[in-house]
């Protein structure tokens, strides 16, 4: 599939994006490329192709440890206090 520049405007219209006039031309390519590798997708024969939902990802055993990220992070902040950030009030 081809990208031309009324396809791309109503993308830009949908994307609500504004693209560049001397970049258009680019993208239109990129676009097209994009497509183009996923119609080689589409057109894989998949039919022989057997789901191996029985593999799962091995998990680790979840471990306590203790960090001082905490008091680091907030020992180079502006503001804090009891442990968290102090920042100004925006809603009134």
């Amino acid at each position: 599939m081809q990208i031309n520049e009324e396809l791309l405007v109503k993308l830009e219209k949908l994307a609500m994006i504004e693209i560049d006039p001397s970049k258009k031309e680019e993208i239109q390519t990129q676009l097209s490329e994009i497509l183009g590798f996923v119609d080689n997708i589409a057109s894989l024969d998949t039919q022989n192709i057997q789901i191996l939902s029985h593999l799962r990802t091995p998990l680790r055993e979840d471990k306590i440890q203790t960090s001082q990220v905490r008091d680091t992070v907030l020992f180079y902040a502006p503001d804090a206090q009891d442990g968290f950030f102090i920042v100004p009030k925006i809603i009134e």
